[in-house]
């Protein structure tokens, strides 16, 4: 046997009673990445890695490949205010999204430029929404990767920052009132009016004044005495008039939403009434520019519908369907025009566009796209008229930006990713395969035209969330079937390809429903000779790492690779670290008799056993990580280094100044070549 020398790990003597259950936890240590042994044991984890690492075949050429790719750069659909429009791009050689401004001369100008603020790439723009009348903007940017968003606002004109930052507004939107003076946002009440421990908690709705100070002069608006995970959402009409607000307990799919009418009370004080209370269901309301709400749910509506109602009794009893369900799409966006609506849709993943009369709903065409792939973004002019513009992409298009005339039923390209690059010629078809327990689940794959025979694969999928997984340029992919290799996406339950009820077959107690549907692909692959378990790889990051992690401790036997990045690992502890709390809903809670048996079930941490031999593993994690902690994938790879029988690796890639997100193409393209590297050797592919 060639079985690596790994670096040693003592194993504590830990065992929990839990609910009657005797858990044990030999690697908690590596809980505290501040402890010494904690930090010896990365050194030695990181030299094993590069050791591995450095030395597989065709890694220059892949790097490379990677960059070229990946120079297409990328564009983003404008945000109009008035004759200018706000929009980022990425040339073939900048690191990261530019915020650009341009006019009716059709002159631009850099706005923000992360790498202007940060040379060394390590600040992204979180976020980023102008005034009303396009004047000022708020802008948010972190650094090191760890999503802790500081908010500026700018004079757009001159560029100088009027003020900020503001700190503790992570994920806040900046909802403007008319004139540009001031703006309702969400900020967590600072770390020493919250338990410890509890920091990344307890958000609440203010009202801010331009060139106050937000820690004495915000006004409080809502959330006091609401649950500490909440998420809160808000939203001021284009005329003023109107302020939303929506909350939601961490990640779960229902909210409650208010509504108020800042014409009859003060921004200060709004009086609030109730759109939607104690529903399981979740809603969002616009006030539109003809002065009707409407209500994007799906309530009543697993695959969602658009509903009118009068703003001033939004009472639920009042909605009026204008886009109703559709037995088969997903509608996911709307716009209004005019005279006109448009709603987009996702049809097993697959985007579609139809165009409707805007008073009755009536539909009256479709918006024709380039291809089978993914629409975002569709905006309006605020204003009105008869144009709307949105994202497009497919698995072999960079993203551009498409504007949509109504006047004509025509959609034509605004702006198309700046770099050019030749794009390997490649054939994508979509899979229709049994579950288990007999569903249907379908799987997008993509190969070379006309190879034949078993090839190295890789496995993709995330399943949780009511996160959809379609179409869309990607560098990895065309790199790895470029290559000879085939790769597949499945559209696995707990995700949004389906609606609502697709998300909660995968959720909570069904969440072993998504492993289930993931072995399944990759025996579909392998039943249609594709590939066979000595050359298939599978890969998932976030909660698709937990779906990674629960694939090769449940069927070690199917998988040759496993590419296991920012996971989750412990269930029993993950509500105990990052943002863990606000995911309770998605997977359940500990602290439940119950729900603890659904996550003990299939934790990955405590499925690993000694004398298995497990797949190859390559954990990848980001010490700025602040979303999952990366103590999960050090304890899960302490355990199968400890466990395993075999010989194949078991890697962990540690990298600082990073987090869970956004990066710099530098480092997008070196994470990529250790991945596909370490794949691409296990399954013969390089």
């Amino acid at each position: 046997m060639n079985r690596p020398p790994y670096p040693p790990a003592q194993r504590e003597d830990i065992v929990d009673d839990l609910h009657g259950h005797q858990v044990a936890d030999p690697y908690r240590w590596l809980e505290d990445r501040a402890g010494g042994d904690t930090e010896a044991w990365l050194a030695a984890q990181e030299q094993l890695f590069q050791e591995r690492i450095g030395g597989l075949p065709g890694r220059e050429r892949l790097r490379e490949r990677l960059t070229e790719l990946l120079s297409a750069g990328s564009v983003g659909p404008p945000v109009w205010r008035g004759d200018w429009c706000f929009y980022t791009r990425r040339g073939a050689d900048q690191e990261h999204p530019v915020l650009y401004t341009a006019g009716p001369d059709g002159g631009e100008r850099v706005l923000i430029d992360p790498m202007a603020l940060d040379p060394a790439g390590t600040t992204t723009l979180d976020g980023w929404q102008p005034d009303k009348e396009g004047r000022r903007l708020a802008y948010k940017i972190s650094k090191g990767g760890d999503e802790e968003s500081l908010l500026y606002v700018m004079d757009v004109a001159t560029g100088e920052r009027v003020e900020g930052p503001i700190d503790r507004g992570r994920y806040s939107a900046a909802a403007w009132l008319p004139g540009g003076e001031a703006y309702y946002y969400v900020r967590r009440l600072p770390p020493g009016a919250v338990p410890a421990g509890e920091e990344q908690y307890h958000r609440r709705v203010y009202l801010h004044r331009v060139g106050t100070d937000p820690e004495t002069d915000d006004v409080l608006i809502f959330g006091d005495g609401l649950d500490k995970t909440n998420y809160y959402g808000v939203g001021v009409s284009r005329d003023g008039r109107w302020l939303t607000i929506s909350a939601s307990q961490g990640t779960a799919p229902r909210n409650d939403l208010w509504i108020a009418d800042l014409h009859a009370s003060a921004p200060e004080a709004p009086a609030l009434r109730v759109v939607q209370e104690g529903v399981d269901a979740g809603t969002s309301l616009h006030v539109g520019r003809d002065g009707r709400a409407y209500i994007f749910t799906d309530r009543g509506a697993p695959r969602s519908r658009l509903c009118v109602a009068d703003p001033a009794d939004p009472a639920y009893e009042n909605w009026r369907d204008l886009v109703p369900e559709d037995p088969e799409a997903v509608l996911t966006d709307y716009a209004i025009l005019d005279g006109v609506l448009l709603a987009g849709w996702t049809r097993h993943a697959i985007s579609e566009i139809t165009v409707h009369d805007l008073a009755t709903g009536e539909r009256t065409g479709t918006v024709p796209l380039p291809g089978l792939g993914t629409i975002g973004g569709l905006v309006e002019r605020p204003e009105g008229g008869h144009e709307a513009w949105f994202a497009y992409t497919d698995n072999v298009t960079p993203t551009r930006v498409l504007r949509y005339d109504a006047r004509t039923g025509e959609a034509g390209t605004w702006a198309t990713a700046p770099g050019t690059v030749d794009v390997p010629e490649i054939e994508s078809r979509q899979v229709t395969y049994t579950s288990y327990d007999g569903t249907e689940v379908r799987m997008l794959v993509l190969s070379r035209p006309g190879a034949t025979g078993p090839r190295p694969a890789i496995l993709y999928g995330y399943g949780g969330f009511n996160i959809s997984l379609t179409p869309a340029y990607s560098a990895s992919i065309l790199a790895w079937v470029e290559a000879g290799g085939v790769y597949a996406v499945a559209n696995l339950r707990g995700g949004s390809e389906e609606g609502e009820e697709w998300h909660r077959a995968g959720m909570r107690e069904n969440k072993q429903n998504v492993f289930d549907d993931f072995h399944a692909a990759a025996e579909k692959l392998i039943a249609d000779g594709l590939t066979t378990p000595a050359r298939l790889a599978i890969s998932g990051g976030s909660n698709g790492g937990l779906l990674v992690g629960a694939a090769l401790t449940q069927r070690p036997d199917l998988y040759r690779a496993v590419v296991c990045s920012a996971p989750l690992l412990d269930m029993v502890r993950y509500e105990r670290f990052g943002l863990g709390q606000t995911w309770n809903d998605e997977y359940g809670t500990a602290a439940d008799p119950e729900e603890f048996g659904w996550l003990l079930g299939y934790s990955p941490y405590h499925r690993v056993r000694k004398g298995v031999a497990y797949p190859a593993v390559l954990f990848t994690v980001f010490d700025s990580d602040t979303r999952v902690d990366p103590l999960h994938a050090r304890k899960m790879c302490a355990a199968l280094q400890h466990a395993t029988s075999g010989d194949a690796p078991i890697l962990l890639r540690n990298e600082a100044e990073v987090g869970h997100d956004a990066r710099s193409v530098s480092r997008t393209v070196g994470l990529m070549t250790d991945t596909l590297s370490f794949m691409g050797a296990q399954t013969g592919l390089f």
